[in-house]
């Protein structure tokens, strides 16, 4: 079992930044890839970046790139989603998930994902 919490939402105004953790928890927390999704009311979750089991592969969805990048401290147990230039459209809660089986490149697809955390929410004014 992996447990995941997530912190570091809030509220920001147009173009500032904001970094959201990760803390993963469990024997095996780091042989996961990860991923983040987000969810607003009109639109069902979407996959917004994810990293590989070692880190040296990452992806992001062409809504984001260039402007929200993915990392991981394996010492720390903890994944960060560091966004900058945020727009009132990336409101929304966030979500980290770890994949359903160990050491993979981390997939876009929900449905791999396994474990899940309860969520921050974003919220971007503009």
């Amino acid at each position: 079992q992996v447990q995941l919490v997530e912190s570091g939402g809030g509220l920001v105004q147009a173009g500032g930044s904001l970094r959201l953790s990760c803390a993963a928890s469990g024997r095996t927390s780091s042989s996961y890839a990860m991923g983040w999704f987000r969810r607003t009311p009109e639109k069902e979750r979407e996959f917004v970046s994810a990293i590989s089991w070692g880190g040296g592969t990452t992806g992001y969805s062409d809504s984001v790139k260039g402007r929200f990048t993915i990392s991981r401290d394996s010492a720390k147990n903890t994944v960060y989603l560091q966004m900058n230039s945020l727009k009132s459209e990336d409101t929304a809660v966030y979500y980290c998930a770890a994949e359903r089986y160990g050491h993979g490149l981390g997939s876009l697809i929900d449905r791999d994902y396994a474990y899940w955390g309860q969520g921050t929410q974003v919220t971007v004014s503009s």
